[in-house]
Protein backbone atom coordinates (compact mmCIF):
# COMPACT_ATOMS: atom_id res chain seq x y z
CA UNK A 1 0.00 0.00 0.00
CA UNK A 2 2.43 2.40 1.10
CA UNK A 3 5.12 1.07 -1.85
CA UNK A 4 1.53 1.85 -4.40
CA UNK A 5 1.58 5.74 -3.01
CA UNK A 6 5.05 6.09 -3.23
CA UNK A 7 5.13 5.24 -6.86
CA UNK A 8 2.63 7.66 -8.14
CA UNK A 9 4.59 10.53 -7.09
CA UNK A 10 5.72 12.03 -9.99
CA UNK A 11 9.21 12.47 -8.45
CA UNK A 12 10.10 9.24 -7.34
CA UNK A 13 8.98 8.11 -10.90
CA UNK A 14 11.65 11.46 -11.76
CA UNK A 15 14.18 9.73 -10.65
CA UNK A 16 13.53 5.96 -11.29
CA UNK A 17 13.71 7.79 -15.19
CA UNK A 18 16.50 9.43 -14.53
CA UNK A 19 18.46 6.35 -12.89
CA UNK A 20 17.49 4.69 -16.05
CA UNK A 21 18.50 6.98 -18.78
CA UNK A 22 22.00 7.66 -16.91
CA UNK A 23 22.34 3.67 -16.83
CA UNK A 24 21.57 3.71 -20.91
CA UNK A 25 24.22 6.54 -21.31
CA UNK A 26 27.08 5.19 -19.62
CA UNK A 27 26.13 1.28 -21.01
CA UNK A 28 26.12 2.93 -24.50
CA UNK A 29 29.10 5.00 -24.57
CA UNK A 30 31.20 1.70 -23.11
CA UNK A 31 29.66 -0.44 -25.97
CA UNK A 32 30.93 2.69 -28.21
CA UNK A 33 34.48 2.67 -26.53
CA UNK A 34 34.92 -1.27 -27.09
CA UNK A 35 33.90 -0.86 -31.16
CA UNK A 36 36.22 2.29 -31.34
CA UNK A 37 38.97 0.27 -29.94
CA UNK A 38 38.19 -3.00 -31.98
CA UNK A 39 38.06 -1.44 -34.91
CA UNK A 40 41.47 0.58 -34.12
CA UNK A 41 43.07 -2.83 -33.23
CA UNK A 42 42.37 -3.90 -36.70
CA UNK A 43 43.06 -1.01 -38.68
CA UNK A 44 46.41 -0.77 -36.81
CA UNK A 45 47.08 -4.53 -37.38
CA UNK A 46 49.98 -4.68 -40.23
CA UNK A 47 48.54 -4.99 -43.58
CA UNK A 48 51.50 -7.35 -44.00
CA UNK A 49 50.23 -9.82 -41.16
CA UNK A 50 51.49 -13.56 -41.75
CA UNK A 51 50.20 -15.82 -39.48
CA UNK A 52 53.44 -18.78 -38.23
CA UNK A 53 52.93 -22.11 -40.15
CA UNK A 54 55.08 -23.74 -37.76
CA UNK A 55 53.56 -25.57 -35.10
CA UNK A 56 55.62 -24.36 -31.76
CA UNK A 57 55.75 -27.97 -30.96
CA UNK A 58 56.21 -31.13 -32.85
CA UNK A 59 54.89 -34.88 -31.28
CA UNK A 60 57.33 -36.70 -33.77
CA UNK A 61 60.88 -35.21 -33.29
CA UNK A 62 61.03 -33.53 -30.26
CA UNK A 63 61.88 -35.24 -26.98
CA UNK A 64 60.37 -31.80 -24.86
CA UNK A 65 57.39 -32.53 -22.60
CA UNK A 66 54.34 -30.87 -24.49
CA UNK A 67 52.53 -28.75 -21.86
CA UNK A 68 49.31 -27.60 -23.96
CA UNK A 69 47.56 -28.35 -27.05
CA UNK A 70 44.59 -26.58 -28.53
CA UNK A 71 41.87 -28.34 -29.95
CA UNK A 72 38.87 -28.03 -31.75
CA UNK A 73 36.58 -28.72 -28.94
CA UNK A 74 33.03 -28.92 -30.50
CA UNK A 75 33.30 -32.54 -31.38
CA UNK A 76 30.89 -35.09 -29.62
CA UNK A 77 32.63 -37.69 -30.80
CA UNK A 78 36.15 -36.19 -32.41
CA UNK A 79 38.22 -33.69 -31.60
CA UNK A 80 41.51 -32.30 -33.70
CA UNK A 81 44.20 -31.28 -31.76
CA UNK A 82 46.77 -28.30 -32.97
CA UNK A 83 49.50 -31.10 -34.16
CA UNK A 84 46.44 -32.23 -36.72
CA UNK A 85 45.63 -35.56 -34.80
CA UNK A 86 42.00 -36.45 -34.88
CA UNK A 87 40.89 -38.84 -32.06
CA UNK A 88 37.92 -39.93 -30.02
CA UNK A 89 37.51 -37.75 -27.15
CA UNK A 90 38.05 -40.50 -24.74
CA UNK A 91 41.56 -40.45 -26.06
CA UNK A 92 42.53 -36.98 -25.39
CA UNK A 93 44.80 -36.36 -22.78
CA UNK A 94 44.57 -33.57 -19.96
CA UNK A 95 46.85 -31.28 -21.87
CA UNK A 96 44.47 -31.02 -24.44
CA UNK A 97 46.25 -33.16 -27.27
CA UNK A 98 45.09 -36.26 -28.57
CA UNK A 99 46.82 -39.39 -27.57
CA UNK A 100 48.93 -40.41 -30.09
CA UNK A 101 49.24 -44.42 -29.00
CA UNK A 102 45.48 -44.40 -28.74
CA UNK A 103 43.81 -46.45 -32.09
CA UNK A 104 41.48 -44.16 -32.55
CA UNK A 105 44.73 -41.32 -33.10
CA UNK A 106 45.61 -40.27 -36.66
CA UNK A 107 47.45 -37.80 -38.06
CA UNK A 108 46.48 -34.89 -41.13
CA UNK A 109 43.94 -37.21 -41.94
CA UNK A 110 41.78 -36.42 -45.07
CA UNK A 111 38.95 -39.18 -44.60
CA UNK A 112 35.59 -37.89 -46.03
CA UNK A 113 37.31 -35.35 -47.77
CA UNK A 114 37.05 -34.30 -51.27
CA UNK A 115 39.44 -33.16 -54.03
CA UNK A 116 38.10 -29.65 -53.94
CA UNK A 117 39.21 -28.99 -49.65
CA UNK A 118 35.33 -30.09 -49.02
CA UNK A 119 34.64 -32.72 -45.84
CA UNK A 120 32.04 -34.40 -44.55
CA UNK A 121 33.28 -34.26 -41.03
CA UNK A 122 34.14 -30.93 -39.39
CA UNK A 123 37.49 -32.56 -37.51
CA UNK A 124 39.17 -34.38 -40.54
CA UNK A 125 38.65 -31.04 -42.58
CA UNK A 126 40.51 -29.48 -39.41
CA UNK A 127 43.17 -32.21 -39.61
CA UNK A 128 44.04 -32.53 -43.74
CA UNK A 129 44.01 -28.83 -43.82
CA UNK A 130 47.09 -28.59 -41.02
CA UNK A 131 49.04 -30.89 -43.31
CA UNK A 132 51.88 -28.84 -44.29
CA UNK A 133 51.77 -29.51 -47.89
CA UNK A 134 48.14 -27.04 -47.80
CA UNK A 135 50.09 -23.81 -46.78
CA UNK A 136 50.41 -22.40 -50.28
CA UNK A 137 47.08 -23.10 -50.68
CA UNK A 138 45.69 -21.24 -47.45
CA UNK A 139 48.32 -18.24 -48.15
CA UNK A 140 47.27 -18.05 -51.72
CA UNK A 141 43.37 -17.74 -50.05
CA UNK A 142 44.47 -14.88 -47.67
CA UNK A 143 45.92 -13.39 -50.11
CA UNK A 144 42.87 -13.04 -52.13
CA UNK A 145 40.28 -13.03 -49.41
CA UNK A 146 37.30 -10.44 -49.94
CA UNK A 147 37.42 -7.69 -47.52
CA UNK A 148 34.45 -8.93 -45.63
CA UNK A 149 36.52 -12.11 -44.89
CA UNK A 150 39.49 -9.68 -44.01
CA UNK A 151 38.42 -8.88 -40.63
CA UNK A 152 37.88 -12.71 -39.69
CA UNK A 153 41.27 -13.85 -41.44
CA UNK A 154 43.28 -11.00 -40.19
CA UNK A 155 42.49 -11.90 -36.41
CA UNK A 156 43.44 -15.30 -36.85
CA UNK A 157 47.29 -15.51 -35.30
CA UNK A 158 48.46 -19.27 -36.77
CA UNK A 159 47.80 -22.56 -38.79
CA UNK A 160 45.85 -24.10 -36.30
CA UNK A 161 43.54 -21.17 -35.99
CA UNK A 162 43.15 -20.48 -39.84
CA UNK A 163 42.01 -24.34 -39.81
CA UNK A 164 39.37 -23.74 -37.52
CA UNK A 165 37.98 -20.73 -39.15
CA UNK A 166 38.15 -21.91 -42.62
CA UNK A 167 36.92 -25.32 -41.74
CA UNK A 168 33.36 -24.05 -40.27
CA UNK A 169 30.54 -23.92 -42.83
CA UNK A 170 30.01 -21.07 -44.08
CA UNK A 171 27.86 -18.27 -46.59
CA UNK A 172 29.79 -20.59 -49.71
CA UNK A 173 28.43 -23.99 -47.61
CA UNK A 174 24.74 -22.90 -48.60
CA UNK A 175 22.14 -21.72 -51.29
CA UNK A 176 19.19 -19.99 -50.85
CA UNK A 177 20.55 -19.54 -47.20
CA UNK A 178 19.11 -22.39 -45.88
CA UNK A 179 19.95 -25.56 -47.26
CA UNK A 180 23.73 -27.13 -47.86
CA UNK A 181 25.07 -27.00 -51.52
CA UNK A 182 26.71 -30.14 -50.52
CA UNK A 183 24.88 -31.80 -47.36
CA UNK A 184 28.00 -34.41 -48.01
CA UNK A 185 31.07 -32.18 -48.10
CA UNK A 186 29.90 -28.84 -46.25
CA UNK A 187 32.99 -28.29 -44.01
CA UNK A 188 35.86 -26.97 -46.65
CA UNK A 189 39.52 -25.65 -46.45
CA UNK A 190 39.45 -25.24 -50.07
CA UNK A 191 39.28 -21.82 -52.22
CA UNK A 192 36.20 -22.64 -53.63
CA UNK A 193 32.38 -23.70 -52.30
CA UNK A 194 31.16 -27.44 -51.93
CA UNK A 195 30.07 -28.60 -55.52
CA UNK A 196 26.04 -27.69 -56.06
CA UNK A 197 24.39 -31.04 -55.91
CA UNK A 198 20.72 -31.38 -57.44
CA UNK A 199 18.25 -31.15 -54.84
Amino acid sequence: MVLRRLLRKRWVLGVVFGLSLIYFLTNTLKQEERTIRDRTLLEARDPDHRIPWKVRFNLGNSSRPITQCRNSIQGKSLLTDELGYVCERKDLLVNGCCNVNALSSRQYICKSCLANGCCNIYEYCVSCCLQPDKQLLLEHFLNRAADGFQNLFTAVEDHFELCLAKCRTSSQSVQHENTYRNSQAKYCYGESPPELLPI
